[in-house]
């Protein structure tokens, strides 16, 4: 017969049933009250400390979650971030084979269609009437918006001063909000020091919460970081995690480390599968022939 685990139902200061007071970092244990609580911390900090950690890598390390979905085709969101349109008006991501698809319909018609392909509003007529749909946005807490118009100060558009300090602001606030790129870009402000101090930890720590949010260029990241300070096992389980969630440079180290003998033969096997399949998901005809119409425009450009 097993033994019954009596740490949740019993203070564990005292010994005393029914404790209330719960650890608020390990939920491991219960308390009576906060003097039980401070009279037992010495002996529960390593346990509790360690469970906090482990806790920490089993969502850090989970598998990326599915990409948000265009709302016009259903289709999962490119993972390249150029490849949607953030729609001030509606406030809704629009992937680029949408927008692609509505301006062939209305070119075949003989017109030009400059409507939102989601909610069809006219497009802004200035840079300060988009930036006033946005903030209008931010105003119900849309975590887009916040990051958008973080964006707009990190590069000094649409009239806007360039302020590193202002967006950083921002891109805290829209990571806060769910924005898990925002967590991101927050990452490489204290990376390269933009409006901030470089610091490496906070560098580590926004990369952490963006990954845990479903950024896989901030999971790549992370096991760049890893593999610099010597944590290579770490490392690959990071690379993986984004290979299979459709990330190619993570995919190039994946096969490198298979090739030296870090990562195995059927480790890589479902890795290839697993990105081969998140791709396919993404994938259609008018997003290729709008990606192939942005490299044309970009070749024309230089």
């Amino acid at each position: 017969m097993s033994s019954i685990d009596t740490s949740t139902t019993v203070c564990a200061a005292c010994g005393k049933e029914d404790p209330t007071n719960t650890c608020n970092k390990c939920k491991m244990v219960k308390y009576c009250n906060a003097t039980c609580k401070k009279k037992h911390r010495s002996k529960h900090k390593k346990q509790c400390e360690k469970r906090v950690s482990e806790l920490h890598d089993e969502e850090l390390f989970k598998e990326h979650p599915p990409c948000d979905d265009c709302p016009i085709c259903f289709l999962p969101l490119p993972l390249d971030t150029r490849q949607s349109t953030f729609k001030s008006c509606c406030g809704k991501l629009i992937c680029s084979g949408c927008i692609y698809a509505m301006l062939e319909e209305a070119r075949g018609r003989g017109q030009v269609d400059d409507l939102c392909a989601f909610c069809r509003t006219p497009r802004g007529t200035s840079d300060g009437e988009g930036i006033k749909r946005v903030k209008k946005l931010m105003d119900t807490n849309n975590a887009e918006a916040f990051n958008v118009l973080a964006d707009l100060y990190f590069r000094g558009e649409m009239g806007l001063p360039q302020d590193y300090e202002k967006a950083n602001e921002l891109y805290l606030r829209a990571g806060e909000l769910g924005c898990a790129e925002a967590y991101y870009n927050l990452g490489i402000s204290y990376k390269n020091g933009d409006g901030v101090e470089m610091d490496k930890k906070k560098e580590k720590h926004y990369c952490e919460l963006a990954a845990m949010n479903g950024d896989v260029k901030a999971r790549h990241n992370l096991g760049c970081l890893e593999w610099k300070a010597g944590n290579h096992h770490r490392a690959f389980n990071y690379f993986l995690l984004s290979a299979r969630a459709g990330h190619k440079d993570s995919l190039d180290v994946v096969k490198q480390g298979y090739m030296n003998g870090i990562v195995t033969k059927d480790g890589y096997a479902n890795t290839l599968r697993a990105h081969q399949q998140r791709h396919d998901e993404m994938k259609s005809d008018d997003r290729d022939k709008a990606y192939i119409l942005r490299q044309m425009r970009t070749a024309t450009r230089l």
